[in-house]
């Protein structure tokens, strides 16, 4: 590797791991502000806390990592500019080591993205469950207040009579409406939370299980004793994909043996592989805008960090919204990138001066 692109590639890499560091603990801490009825309400440690919100950071990291990436080699080219570092790259023939500095970040960053996409943010949601449900256990087994409604999560309420000293509860109750077509009421005589090593089973004695639709529908079924895992009472909404929990070798290897590859599978393992696209396309566009000089004064200095925000978001919109899929916003700019530079690139005629 040449010197001027080992220098360059530092340059880059330094000012996109300081933002995206920044940008991580800024969002952990408001991720923890935002989870602080744990430590409030659900009676858990300030640790349990923090692990909380650190187990929801995944996909936030992975939404900015690109933006972080363009706003780190936006900032290293503008001072690349502003110290005319730039134009002598270019006019001593180093265009070649800025290419393949920026070419050598791109890389990084997408292996960076794909790790926390395919196997970081998988393993974050399973740990997150985990903890999800023994939050929730704790607190209907210890923690829950007799004779008071406390909501477990989103849309679940629980109340108990009270609770004898080998952790018997007496007059359960738990309101579960977060989905909005049907809504599910336990009421039981009798309840005790046990676990069998991996999962945590909330035990129902002598109770009913009351369903109520939107349209006014109502049953009822009486049982003598019904298993409620806590998971159905810790998650933010009634059915949780447990695709998100396990990680894309996992799934190849079980799609490989099944022989079964649903629609369900290969669009999450897009949106996962699409991640690495973003990484591509920023890095070419902000090269393509940033990675040449030039000697035009404007009026107005345009702050460069607001475009590749706008850059980003009008990717994730098209993404969003295409038929095509999520990678298509991503494959656009990629091809946009390319022509751009292709056209900043090519040779131009000397202009030819007459001599008298």
């Amino acid at each position: 590797m040449k010197r001027l692109t080992a220098y360059l590639a530092r340059l880059f890499v330094a000012d996109a791991l300081i933002l995206f560091g920044v940008v991580c603990f800024l969002l952990w801490l408001v991720n923890c502000l935002r989870s602080f009825d744990v430590v409030s309400v659900k009676g858990q440690s300030i640790v349990v806390l923090g692990v909380q919100a650190l187990l929801t950071m995944p996909p936030l990291a992975i939404s900015f990592f690109y933006v972080c990436i363009g706003i780190g080699l936006t900032r290293a080219l503008q001072s690349l500019q502003a110290n005319r570092e730039l134009h002598i790259i270019h006019t001593s023939h180093g265009l070649g080591s800025l290419w393949r500095a920026t070419a050598l970040v791109a890389g990084a960053g997408v292996v960076g993205v794909l790790l926390l996409s395919n196997f970081i943010e998988p393993y974050a949601n399973r740990r997150l469950n985990l903890l999800n449900a023994s939050v929730a256990a704790d607190l209907v087994s210890s923690t829950l207040r007799p004779g008071r409604f406390t909501q477990v999560t989103p849309g679940v309420v629980l109340l108990i009579g009270g609770r004898g000293s080998d952790g018997e509860i007496s007059e359960f109750f738990a309101d579960d409406r977060r989905e909005p077509e049907t809504r599910r009421t336990y009421i039981a005589d009798s309840a005790r939370v046990s676990t069998d090593g991996a999962n945590y089973v909330l035990e129902l004695r002598n109770g009913t299980l009351q369903y109520t639709q939107a349209n006014g529908r109502f049953s009822e079924i009486s049982f003598a004793r019904y298993d409620l895992s806590v998971d159905q009472l810790s998650q933010p909404v009634a059915q949780i994909d447990p695709m998100l929990a396990q990680d894309s070798v996992s799934l190849v290897a079980e799609a490989l043996a099944s022989g079964n590859w649903s629609q369900s599978l290969l669009t999450l393992l897009a949106n996962r592989m699409a991640e690495g696209l973003r990484v591509i396309g920023m890095a070419m566009m902000v090269l393509a805008i940033m990675g040449f000089p030039s000697g035009k004064r404007t009026r107005f200095n345009v702050p460069m960090e607001a475009v590749v925000l706008l850059i980003a978001f009008s990717e994730r919109g098209l993404s969003a919204y295409s038929p095509l899929g999520t990678g298509t916003g991503a494959l656009l700019l990629i091809v946009v990138a390319g022509g751009a530079l292709l056209m900043r690139t090519r040779p131009r005629p000397i202009p030819m001066v007459a001599v008298p």
